[in-house]
């Protein structure tokens, strides 16, 4: 052990003699004026430190703190962005931070020599270094680098916000992500745990035998959900395109195709409102398995999503929100028609006709003018009264047809269809079917919803003739699985609202 005392280590103050860093009340315009003459001499001696094009990095400071041992007493060069500093006399001790943590180096004049030392004085919070040197450990047990070498290489040009006290501003936090991710190490864990999370989803299924593919994110007809979608124009061909608001019938033409098992993880686009759920480009995966079910979609949903629980986590059961929720499978199933009935009190089953339907709205407080079918009566019952309780895993099966255009019909039902929405914490994580491979049926589903669009309905299907044909040339029985991934990493990372898991939400331009 390298006897050095870093008595001032742990403190929070900076040097005295770098007075922007220290100054509460000084005017941006001279912050910003003193770090730009800073950059003005280093280039006037020779010295831009925008001219460096390569650094060679050994390690990262992951590596050397988990591995002190091993690095104990050997040279090693990091890279990062200086973070603090503390005593500027003859010696200092600062912390530079890269992608995988923070440590501790130790500068003293008599390593690095005098004319280094006082370029290094004049280093900001917030630039970028390169630090070469030994590898020890301090008196107060802090692994450390001692500094033969530390080399400027990006000028930071602004200070950092809050004084590097933390990013607090959600607004700003979204707006400007590299400040966040620089000031809150938890945020740049978070978006590190994502990747990690879509990696194992994408191992869980290639190890099922599942083929990703890719689909258009133009479509010419903006089909298989519900939803409105933007438009954009092509010039050359000069026709209206859409942003995809679901990959489903493209994906379901290559079961057609004979591929059998596929899925795609990728964005999807709907132009509707903003919620702490709900942001216009997100992340979904879309699965189909030839000659399965929805019963088989069920078991595929609780397995993926514990086993990336218990692969990032190291664990099924979880705390989201202060509230522990329990992924272990098998979890409950309830009908959708069983939930209204316990949840608000109306038997659907009871009920015949849609006139009766309507009557048993009204009679819980729900105002409704217009037609409203039977199932369509039901699913509003359901999300109003429903929802809020599901908290632990639950498969809500059988919705009525009226609101899943693409399902088969429930055999001996006629009314419902083999879907189910799987709920978490009272949010739908996914949503999946027997699909329809009936093609007349599903011609006269589509012309259904082609009315309804023309009644006023935006976010109703457009009819898509091509995927008609498709069908028959023949769909075998097929399962079909979509999965809100964003919310599904939400959940994971226990992030309260989807801009927390997304680097770049959308946001409403400044005036």
């Amino acid at each position: 052990m390298t006897n050095v005392d870093n008595t001032n280590e742990n403190t929070s103050g900076h040097a005295s003699d770098n007075m922007e860093e220290n100054s509460d009340f000084q005017d941006m315009n001279e912050i910003l004026r003193v770090r730009r003459q800073k950059l003005a001499e280093l280039q006037e001696n020779g010295k831009d430190p925008f001219e460096i094009v390569k650094y060679d990095v050994t390690h990262k400071t992951r590596d050397i703190i988990d591995s002190f041992d091993t690095f104990d007493g050997q040279e090693v060069s990091i890279a990062g962005r200086l973070m603090s500093k503390r005593g500027m006399g003859k010696s200092s001790f600062c912390d530079v931070h890269d992608r995988d943590g923070k440590l501790q180096i130790y500068v003293q004049v008599n390593m690095i020599g005098p004319e280094a030392y006082s370029e290094f004085k004049k280093y900001d919070i917030g630039d970028m270094v390169g630090v070469k040197g030994e590898v020890f450990r301090t008196q107060k047990g802090e692994i450390s680098i001692k500094v033969k070498e530390v080399v400027l290489l990006a000028k930071s040009l602004r200070p950092l916000p809050e004084k590097w006290h933390g990013l607090k501003d959600t607004d700003m936090r979204y707006r400007q992500r590299y400040l966040d991710l620089i000031v809150n190490p938890e945020v740049k864990s978070t978006f590190i745990l994502r990747s990690k999370i879509i990696k194992a989803i994408r191992t869980f299924m290639d190890n099922r035998g599942f083929i990703e593919v890719d689909t258009p994110l133009l479509n010419t007809i903006p089909g298989g959900a519900a939803a409105r979608p933007f438009i954009t124009h092509h010039n050359t061909l000069d026709i209206d395109l859409y942003l995809r608001i679901s990959p489903e019938l493209y994906l379901k033409r290559l079961i057609v195709g004979g591929l059998e098992k596929v899925y795609e993880l990728g964005r999807m686009f709907r132009n509707e409102g903003m919620s702490v759920k709900h942001n216009p480009e997100f992340s979904m995966m879309e699965i189909y398995e030839a000659y399965n079910d929805y019963k088989g979609m069920m078991e595929l949903t609780e397995q993926l999503i514990s086993t990336v629980a218990q692969e990032i986590l190291g664990t099924t059961k979880i705390s989201y929100q202060g509230t522990e929720i329990d992924l272990t499978p098998p979890w409950s199933r309830m009908t959708m028609c069983e939930a209204v009935k316990k949840y608000a009190g109306v038997d659907f089953d009871a009920i015949a006709t849609a006139d009766e339907a309507k009557k048993a709205l009204i009679s819980k407080g729900l105002d409704i003018k217009g037609a409203v079918s039977k199932g369509e009566a039901m699913n509003l019952m359901f999300e109003t009264f429903a929802e809020e309780h599901l908290i632990q895993p639950t498969f809500i099966l059988d919705y009525p047809v009226e609101i899943s255009p693409l399902t088969k019909k429930k055999p001996g039902n006629p009314e419902l269809t083999e879907r189910f929405e799987v709920f978490i914490y009272a949010r739908e994580i996914g949503n999946a079917y027997s699909e329809l491979n009936d093609p007349i049926d599903q011609k006269e589903r589509f012309e259904r919803q082609v009315e309804k669009r023309e009644s006023g309905d935006e976010e109703a299907n457009m009819m898509d003739d091509d995927y008609v044909i498709a069908l028959e040339h023949g769909l075998p029985p097929t399962g079909g699985l979509g999965i809100g991934i964003d919310r599904l990493i939400m959940l994971l990372t226990d992030s309260y609202s989807i801009r927390d898991i997304l680097l770049f939400p959308t946001m409403k331009p400044r005036d």
